[in-house]
């Protein structure tokens, strides 16, 4: 058996899986990712956490730490607010790259655990970043693996594009040869939850579970949304989100669709500099991540960007959790192969 991590800027994931068939026998989340590393000044409740995430994680399975033969991670505890900060390779990059440069720690040397780890490098892209020429520069830590993942378990045509809706938006361009050639990304997925968090706009798009439930796409909604971001810009359109409940006849959930669309209409700034970088948008493009917020995605790519290539959604939450399985686990096995 073997460990995988993937950990991100507010959580991380931890699956035990078994070599046979990369089945998942069981897996924990905890609540702690590099933000924590930030907010406390240093990466010591990260690494606390990871081990009794895992430690956990063998007790309730019955195995003992000498049962798993290694653990390896990617994301962002590869970065300076991880455990140990590995440096990003330069696309393009593909599976060989990614298993050539993964960095090995013995047993209790990155964690307090009897089991080697091994660190998945992330990638940035090629270019000469400047004061007169930022739009190039990117970074990835994670979703590497995923685009790996993607590869080998949905085996799409050549070249593809990857749209990755997380905590980000990140748009993973994958060229004609199955190496990851770049990405371009925005925070709106961390600028929306900041909302919902910090601001009065909140209470104008509070909904119950059962309204969420029932929430419909409506596109007159989304184009309008995507109309006031051009028109006036991100941050008077998140107001809108607020003047929408004292102006017009609107429920939470379509003023909480509003500024969903809001986050999207700002990235078509994200989809217009990806084509200027060269990103192809001729072949089939996956949108990974929240069902709802795909869908919004969809229609803006359709309706706002004019791109009729065909999309297909991945939001089951199984389904996302085997992208970052699949891509570490055939990273691990390449790593074995090339030693």
């Amino acid at each position: 058996m073997f460990i995988v991590i993937d950990s991100g800027s507010s959580t991380t994931r931890i699956y035990l899986l078994a070599f046979t068939d990369n089945k998942i026998i069981d897996k924990i989340t905890i609540g702690e990712g590099v933000n924590s590393t930030v907010t406390h000044g240093s990466n010591n409740l990260l690494r606390q956490e990871m081990v009794r995430g895992v430690t956990e994680l063998l007790a309730r399975n019955g195995k003992a730490q000498q049962d798993i033969t290694f653990i390896i991670a990617s994301g962002m505890i590869t970065s300076n607010l991880g455990l140990h900060e590995v440096p990003h390779l330069v696309a393009p990059v593909g599976i060989d790259e990614l298993a050539q440069h993964t960095v090995p720690f013995a047993a209790n040397e990155l964690l307090a655990l009897d089991i080697p780890v091994m660190l998945i490098p992330g990638v940035r892209n090629q270019t000469a970043p400047s004061w007169e020429n930022l739009s190039g520069i990117d970074l990835m830590r994670g979703e590497e693996t995923q685009a790996v993942g993607l590869l080998l378990g949905y085996q799409p045509k050549l070249p593809c594009i990857l749209i990755e809706l997380g905590s980000t938006t990140k748009l993973i361009s994958i060229n004609q040869q199955g190496k990851i050639a770049g990405s371009i990304t925005s925070l709106s997925g961390q600028v929306y939850a900041a909302i919902l968090k910090q601001t009065f706009v909140a209470a104008s798009v509070a909904t119950t579970p059962e309204e969420e439930t029932q929430a419909k796409i409506e596109p007159q909604i989304i184009d309008a949304a995507c109309q006031a971001v051009q028109e006036s810009g991100l941050l008077r359109t998140i107001l809108m989100s607020r003047f929408l409940q004292f102006a017009l006849p609107t429920t939470a959930p379509q003023r909480k669709l509003f500024l969903e669309s809001a986050m999207a209409g700002d990235d078509i700034k994200v989809f217009t500099r990806a084509q200027h970088q060269g990103f192809n948008f001729h072949g089939e493009i996956f949108l990974i991540g929240h069902a709802k917020r795909c869908e919004i995605y969809q229609h803006v790519i359709r309706q706002q960007l004019k791109i009729d290539s065909p999309q297909r959604i991945i939001s089951d939450e199984q389904q996302i959790d085997l992208l970052a399985i699949t891509g570490a686990s055939a990273i691990a096995n390449t790593l074995r192969t090339l030693r």
